[in-house]
């Protein structure tokens, strides 16, 4: 059995994540002023150094604003967030996601998979899209579900990078930390070998340039997740 390596969180780390439970629990409603920065260093124990660095990171998570000469107010996160803000939502509950933010992230899922193999089909060489199976063997032979998610995604940001589309693979990466929890919960409850017949599926279509076929095949199996058979809230 192996072990993962135990990292001690900085003190930046630990700031953020007091004022980032802070906030999620309400307990530094929206629209709160913050102490200074003085204040805050003071009051934490920690240099004026962590807490302008953490404050910076909070407000790039959407937690925060700074507004010049006036001070630095809780955001409104849901509203202004990003991705970010998100996985430490889902930190903050154990990892868990509401059914809704599930719904959301498969939904979005739907429309990113379907134009990466609608363009795969249309653009990739055969060559291009012979080389999808490298990521399908990793899927196949993984041993734990971490590994499979991580394989997964791997096979999914390939298609993406070799649809051609420039941008797509950046909003893949986006999502990685919230589709991966998602696909360990998918084959903790139904195994990898289902996750591997997805993914197989979708690279059969898309090997016999079946564009129709491809895209049913992504919309009803993700459907599945949602609100069939195969649901992972």
């Amino acid at each position: 059995m192996e072990f993962q390596k135990l990292n001690a969180p900085s003190l930046k780390e630990l700031f953020i994540s007091e004022l980032e439970n802070m906030i999620i629990s309400g307990r530094l409603p929206i629209g709160t002023k913050l102490p200074s920065e003085r204040e805050l260093a003071s009051s934490m124990q920690v240099s004026r150094a962590v807490v302008n660095s953490g404050i910076a990171e909070l407000e790039k998570k959407g937690f925060v604003v700074v507004k010049p000469r006036i001070g630095t107010f809780v955001e409104d996160y849901r509203r202004n967030g990003t991705m970010d803000t998100l996985v430490s939502i889902m930190k903050y509950n154990g990892g868990s996601l509401s059914s809704d933010e599930i719904r959301s992230i498969l939904e979005v899922r739907i429309l990113f998979m379907n134009l990466a193999a609608r363009l795969t089909i249309e653009k990739a060489s055969d060559a291009e899209i012979e080389g999808l199976t490298f990521y399908l063997d990793k899927l196949k032979n993984s041993s734990t579900p971490e590994d499979a998610a991580a394989s997964i995604f791997e096979f999914s940001h390939e298609l993406s990078f070799i649809s051609g589309n420039m941008l797509l693979p950046l909003f893949f990466t986006s999502f990685r930390n919230l589709v991966c929890s998602l696909w360990v919960r998918y084959a903790i409850k139904y195994s990898i070998e289902e996750l591997y017949q997805s993914a197989l599926s979708i690279y059969n279509f898309v090997r016999a340039r079946d564009v129709d076929g491809a895209l049913h095949y992504i919309e009803t199996s993700t459907t599945e997740c949602i609100s069939g058979n195969r649901m992972i809230y």
